[in-house]
């Protein structure tokens, strides 16, 4: 099921790290799991629309040499074939590369964007299909009638301008920056996120305290829970607000006081030593589970012990 926040915190806010991006922040794939993705931005996607424009273009000027050499066409006829030959080489070129390389041309791939779908799913053709065809009347017609407007009468250049303006127009006042058709395919364009390698928390450094574990007390958890911890320790604190930094903090205490309920942990772990209490927890954890797997003992998650205990049914 696709659900989408409505909430007023739903819309499109600017990107902290650079307040003249905006961030889609309400953004849920099928698995449930929020995204936030950068707004490409007019200039980055002009780019792209350039480069496209020029990889065409530079497969009909292969094109149109090989017919040129080949006599098999009248000169008369060379520059109407051509006209066709870019209408027939740019479709199905932006269809079928946002098809095959998942939302992307190879402009688009240079520039570092994609398409994606509004609702979450996977993108369709369909909704590839339709952007792609608006984009010939909100780019290359009307480019190819400015091309052309000395031969335009007077009313019909002004129709061309106005077209023109409110074409151009609509992705300035749209809030995830949609020209029409992507309004009406329901699809963003966004920039690529940029894959970070968190670190190690093997080698993170404990900051204060000195806690120590008994083998008794790490045979409460297994793998599963280990990965949760290593999220929960990986957030950068340093780029959260004063709110989510509270919560983050209140995080780990909560996270501190059921770890050592349930192992037994004989003194109690001061808040502001919680962090430290979770790491040091960690690097011990990860090592005990890391000899256990060296002797067979793949342990999974906390329900290892009880699962092993339970008989098994007939054979």
């Amino acid at each position: 099921m696709i659900w989408r926040r409505k909430t007023k915190d739903a819309k499109p806010q600017r990107n902290p790290l650079d307040p003249d991006r905006r961030l889609i922040t309400d953004f849920v794939p099928p698995e449930g799991v929020p995204i936030r993705f950068d707004v490409a931005g007019l200039g980055a996607r002009l780019i792209a629309q350039l480069a496209d424009i020029l990889i065409t273009v530079a497969g009909l000027i292969a094109i149109m040499i090989a017919l040129v050499f080949s006599d098999l066409l009248p000169g008369t006829a060379i520059i109407v074939i051509g006209s066709l030959l870019f209408f027939a080489i740019r479709v199905p070129y932006y269809s079928l590369s946002e098809i095959l390389m998942n939302g992307q041309t190879l402009g688009k791939r240079l520039s570092g964007l994609r398409v994606i779908s509004a609702d979450g799913r996977t993108l369709s053709a369909h909704a590839v299909t339709v952007r792609n065809l608006m984009k010939e009347l909100e780019v290359f017609v009307p480019g190819t009638m400015l091309l052309a407007s000395s031969q335009l009468d007077g009313v019909s250049a002004v129709l061309l301008v106005i077209w023109i303006l409110i074409l151009g127009i609509i992705p300035f006042t749209n809030a995830n920056r949609q020209r029409l058709g992507d309004i009406l395919a329901g699809t963003y364009v966004v920039m690529l996120p940029k894959p970070v390698l968190l670190p190690d928390l093997a080698e993170a450094p404990v900051s204060e305290g000195s806690f120590s574990f008994l083998p008794h007390q790490l045979d409460h958890y297994g793998r599963y829970e280990l990965q949760t911890l290593e999220a929960l320790l990986q957030v950068n604190a340093a780029s959260l607000n004063r709110a989510a930094l509270l919560r983050h903090q209140s995080n780990l205490h909560k996270v501190a006081q059921t770890i050592t309920n349930r192992i037994g942990y004989p003194t109690r772990v001061p808040e502001d030593q919680a962090g430290a209490f979770l790491l040091s927890f960690y690097r011990t954890q990860r090592a005990y589970l890391e000899s256990r797997k060296l002797f067979g003992d793949a342990r999974e998650d906390k329900f290892h012990g009880s699962r092993d205990s339970q008989p098994s049914g007939p054979s």
